[in-house]
């Protein structure tokens, strides 16, 4: 069984008179410890794809089945429990909390989902250590660089041990040498961990290290295993 699939999933926003058809009959299957880039140009749904898959965002139609369980048809806070139990989130700028260190910002998911707080600082500290921050720790976040913010909220998507990282853009906020790190770091952690890794990006070197890219045009799949060379191409030749 994959962890995650899509049958037919449509996504209209509609505003006054203009419907906005984002996603298109998109079907897609992604196997357990899979690293998938999600490509194409800027407005093609990649990110509306993403927030369908992991239940920020409603379907207007079709099915999402995540570790089995069709996320379709559960409530708001059923999926909120479910997302902070089993999925962690890896944003463009970060979205962490500026008055917490960058221990407090990682123990948030843990406290979020009840879990006991005696354990949670050694959980933080130990996820730290994991990407390399554990002397930054009493650290906040305006005291540190783009990567170790960056480095924080990879721990942070992490403390739950969750099944699936969700990374929208993650490298889109640095510049190269620093996306390179923070790219080699989640493959690391992908490879160690077994977590499943799903990434929206338009660096074709974020995709070229990733298992397979999903090549979207227009709310639609155009392609699910695409060529690098060939998708990075395409997206420079359309701005």
């Amino acid at each position: 069984m994959p962890i995650i699939e899509t049958r037919n999933v449509n996504k209209t926003y509609v505003t006054g008179e203009l419907r906005v058809e984002a996603l298109k009959n998109v079907s897609i299957s992604v196997d357990e410890g899979e690293m998938v880039a999600v490509m194409g140009p800027s407005g093609c749904g990649k990110t509306t794809l993403l927030n369908c898959i992991s239940g920020i965002d409603d379907v207007t139609s079709g099915q999402v089945f995540v570790e089995g369980k069709d996320i379709t048809t559960m409530d708001d806070d059923s999926k909120t429990i479910f997302r902070a139990k089993r999925m962690g989130f890896v944003f463009q700028f970060f979205n962490l909390l500026p008055v917490l260190t960058a221990e407090e910002n990682v123990e948030l998911p843990l406290l979020l989902s009840n879990e006991r707080v005696n354990g949670t600082k050694k959980r933080a500290l130990d996820m730290l250590a994991a990407v390399g921050l554990q002397e930054r720790a009493k650290m906040r976040p305006a005291s540190l660089s783009g990567g170790e913010r960056q480095r924080v909220t990879i721990a942070r998507a992490l403390i739950n041990n969750p099944a699936i990282i969700w990374a929208d853009e993650p490298t889109g906020n640095l510049d190269k040498k620093t996306a390179d790190e923070v790219v080699g770091l989640m493959r690391k952690l992908n490879k160690e961990n077994g977590e499943t890794f799903m990434i929206v990006t338009h660096d074709p070197e974020v995709g070229a290290v990733c298992d397979r890219i999903i090549h979207m045009r227009d709310g639609l799949i155009v392609d699910d295993n695409g060529s690098i060379h060939q998708i990075a191409k395409e997206i420079r030749s359309m701005g």
